[in-house]
């Protein structure tokens, strides 16, 4: 994995409040406790101080340090735990469960959670000061996000049956181990991935009361919740696109050489990002692109769950 450092750079986190996937990250920056700042950005589209950093990725969030632009919160989690050795979060003696029980509360479990979250109350709960025509317009935009994508769409009958029952055997589980996390004495990648789907719900309060009677899922919740955010300071997206030009100059000529593609998820939000081919590994892509505010930037993606095209 291509990573900047972030010694003098700052750890700059692109998201906005509502977002579960953004919780998940906000929640890994707590328990790291590593400071950071925090960009706002739009709930739907347009997004244009995104698209100038990931030149068509749109998923919220994305991490930006310096130049080097990161998408995705598989690939962002791993990030971050290079970053900071402090409290790891893919556990030495069971990386291949903390993985794939990550994907797949990452894809399935997200699908079965948002599912009941986004009923009509628990959208109005989810986003209280919003009038209709906003909620309509947010509607508008998940659909044309979700348009061409491989992504489960779970209708809320189906979903509803689902988890019950994964609550049913998370809390049993919770019960028989006493352990305070899913995979034992300490928070792994696990535990944020299962987490930030329930804390949608959890906000979602006018449909929240499916938590009940779930009493150790609910205890375990609470002690996710308490690791906090950490220390962070509001930034502004031009603050944030002036310190990618800042470091733009370093990137520049990558773009001399090597072949052009377009990568783009899989899932949902397929919008593409096209660029000059960086650098590849078994589990990343990086690729350099160019754009008028922001300069040349390098945006790193996860292969899982994304395809590459050759231009």
């Amino acid at each position: 994995m291509t990573l900047a450092s972030s010694t003098e750079r700052p750890i700059i986190l692109h998201h906005y409040p509502e977002s579960p996937f953004a919780e998940k990250i906000r929640l890994i920056l707590g328990l790291k406790g590593l400071k950071w700042k925090s960009v706002t950005i739009p709930i739907i589209m347009p997004k244009p101080d995104v698209l100038a950093l990931t030149g068509g990725y749109r998923k919220t969030p994305i991490l930006q340090i310096g130049s080097d632009i990161y998408c995705d919160t598989a690939l962002i989690a791993r990030v971050l735990d290079a970053i900071s050795s402090n409290a790891p979060i893919f556990p030495e003696a069971q990386p291949a469960t903390a993985y794939m029980v990550a994907a797949w509360a990452d894809s399935i479990w997200f699908s079965v959670c948002v599912a009941h979250a986004m009923q009509p109350a628990g959208v109005k709960s989810l986003f209280p000061k919003h009038s209709d025509e906003q909620l309509a317009a947010f509607g508008a935009d998940r659909k044309s996000f979700r348009a061409g994508g491989s992504a489960l769409r779970m209708p809320l009958a189906a979903a509803t049956p689902v988890l019950l029952s994964h609550l049913a055997r998370l809390e049993q589980q919770m019960a028989d181990t006493q352990n305070p996390y899913v995979m034992g004495a300490r928070a792994t990648i696990a535990d944020f991935a299962l987490y930030h789907p329930l804390w949608f719900i959890e906000r979602a309060r006018a449909v929240a009361k499916v938590l009940d009677g779930f009493a150790q899922v609910k205890s375990w919740m609470a002690r996710m919740a308490a690791i906090g955010h950490g220390q962070s300071e509001n930034m502004s997206s031009t603050e944030a696109i002036a310190i990618a030009r800042n470091y733009a100059r370093e990137n520049e000529g990558a773009l001399l050489s090597g072949k052009r593609v377009q990568i783009a998820a899989t899932d949902y939000g397929i919008d593409p990002s096209s660029g000059v081919l960086l650098a590849e590994t078994d589990e990343t892509w990086v690729i350099a692109r160019t754009d008028a505010r922001a300069g040349t930037v390098r945006v790193h993606f996860p292969r899982n769950g994304f395809a590459l095209t050759q231009l």
